[in-house]
């Protein structure tokens, strides 16, 4: 049956303003096929589906469904239509609790004589949630739940409808190995019940291995489609990206090459996830933390930033002091930020157990979940660059809107953010483009001490090779740079050293090595 054709987009385009995000597309969606799209950061992916799904509406063009027209206004609309979709960044809603956010804006189904019975509401959510082995108290608010589950939360709530089109944007990147495994199993199973997939990643060798064809896109249009037999990792690449990628996008270099000063140091410590955890992190080294969903990477990243009650223990930033605002007016910032550590520098500690010492400590972090802790998505390209720097982008407690323009122009443009002005919205932006403002954000004010946790996740090729390049360029001016990954290929290919966790405590210690491999690290976390 994989010749039943579900769902045809015909010539249609999306603009956002005077951006183009779409540009002419034309697409068929089968029954009983794994439809994969891949294209770099902006060129369109996450807009065709958002069509699709209701999330935004059509500029021209039209969508066939069933052979029928089909204009969907929201996301409910489209659901009732069998289409569902789980969106590449949150798409819970926090202070709802988990059984209020699988049945949201169909409640009456749960309502007698106009009063809601929420036994029967938490009791379908459960079983909607047990569906794909996911014990959690649908009672509790979404928030209370860490990113990867409130992500298997939205897969529940989408399975729940059954749908006949079941859309995945970007979601393996937030889930831990066991999600993935369960999500791929999950797309398998509808294709194999003749439903619909439209599946969306820039894992290459999962969209390889799940998928049946791929449609490839770049800058809002259709370039190529490939059918299973015909794939070839180097030739996708380079239709992807439109020019020719050759060579590992990871650092070559297996010398252990840092300075011997210590940035950062964590020293026995304890919180409600995290036990007796101590590591040091040196002036130029990128340090690598890995392990399972749970281990307590992504808490330990907070902690480090602030963001975690500490029962024990002490973590503390080594660094010179910061400039006041006089001798920062005497250097071009670009120089000042391009500026290496230098050996004689005095060094001062500083205890952290607030997000106001990290930011004194000169400390940088990108969370997993960056829509939530890391940007202000209704807020301007302009104004999330320069929030953490105001204090040198003011004159006399003023803020000088002059500075703050030139500041955000000059990171723009080093980063090569992809937006119509730097007024856009950034909840307007690709993930990719996203990650680029995350990055520009805390290497613009001079933090020197950069805590990524997934700092490649939802980015294309394209943009992840920029950013490793970055990193590198960054670790070899002295900065210091700690990575929190699920992907262990980027912890051995990126890091000088990986400490991998397990059950909140640190297990192993890996050396840079070129005969080190995943299966050699999976044993301590498992």
């Amino acid at each position: 049956m994989a010749d039943e054709l579900f769902l045809e987009v015909k010539d249609i385009t999306k603009k956002f303003g005077d951006l183009v995000a779409v540009d002419n597309v034309n697409l068929k969606i089968y029954r009983g096929q794994i439809k994969g799209l891949i294209g770099e950061n902006g060129s369109g992916k996450s807009t065709i589906s958002s069509m699709i799904s209701g999330i935004h509406t059509i500029t021209s063009g039209s969508i066939i469904l069933n052979g029928q027209s089909f204009k969907p206004s929201s996301p409910l609309e489209a659901r009732e239509k069998k289409i569902c979709m789980i969106v590449q960044e949150t798409g819970t809603i926090n202070n709802l609790t988990v059984a209020e956010n699988i049945y949201l804006g169909d409640e009456k189904r749960f309502c007698h004589k106009g009063i809601l019975d929420t036994n029967k509401l938490n009791e379908s959510a459960k079983q909607a949630c047990m569906a794909i082995g996911l014990d959690i108290d649908v009672t509790k608010p979404c928030n209370n739940y860490t990113f990867e589950t409130r992500k298997m939360v939205e897969i529940a709530r989408a399975l729940a409808y059954d749908p006949d089109l079941f859309i995945v944007d970007e979601t393996t990147t937030a889930l831990s190995q066991d999600g993935r495994e369960k999500i791929h199993e999950i797309m398998v199973q509808l294709r194999n019940a003749n439903k619909a997939v439209l599946f969306i990643s820039h894992d290459l060798e999962e969209l390889m291995e799940i998928c049946d064809n791929l449609a490839v896109l770049r800058d809002g249009k259709l370039i190529k489609e490939i059918v299973k037999s015909d794939f070839n990792e180097t030739e996708i690449k380079n239709t992807m990206v439109g020019r020719v990628i050759e060579g590992n996008y990871y650092r070559s270099d297996y010398d252990y090459q840092t300075l011997d000063t210590v940035s950062l140091a964590v020293k026995n410590l304890t919180t409600d996830i995290l036990n007796n955890i101590n590591l040091t992190l040196h002036q130029g080294e990128i340090l690598g933390i890995g392990g399972l969903s749970g281990c307590g990477m992504h808490e330990l990243a907070k902690a480090i930033f602030g963001m975690e009650k500490i029962k024990s223990g002490e973590i503390l930033a080594y660094s010179n002091p910061t400039m006041t605002f006089k001798e920062r007016l005497k250097m071009d910032w670009l120089k000042l930020r391009k500026k290496p550590y230098e050996a004689n520098e005095e060094i001062k500690e500083q205890k952290i157990s607030s997000i106001a010492d990290a930011l004194r400590a000169r400390i940088g972090y990108i969370s997993k979940d960056r829509d939530t802790e890391t940007l202000i998505l209704p807020a301007s390209i302009k104004d999330n660059l320069t929030l953490s720097n105001l204090d040198d982008l003011s004159n006399f407690g003023l803020i000088s809107p002059h500075k703050e323009k030139k500041f955000a122009k000059e990171l723009i443009d080093e980063f090569r953010i992809k937006a119509t002005s730097m007024n856009q919205l950034v909840k307007e932006l690709s993930g990719g483009n996203k990650q680029k403002v995350s990055f520009a954000k805390w290497i613009g004010n001079n933090s020197k001490i950069l805590v990524f946790d997934s700092p490649t996740r939802g980015v294309d090729v394209g943009v992840k090779t920029t950013m490793y390049q970055l990193l590198y360029s960054l670790k070899k001016q002295g900065y210091s740079i700690l990575i929190v990954s699920e992907e262990l290929p980027e912890l051995i290919g990126m890091s000088d050293r990986i400490l991998i966790m397990k059950n909140g405590e640190i297990k192993k210690e890996f050396l840079r090595d070129p005969n080190l491999k995943e299966n050699m690290i999976i044993e301590y976390m498992i």
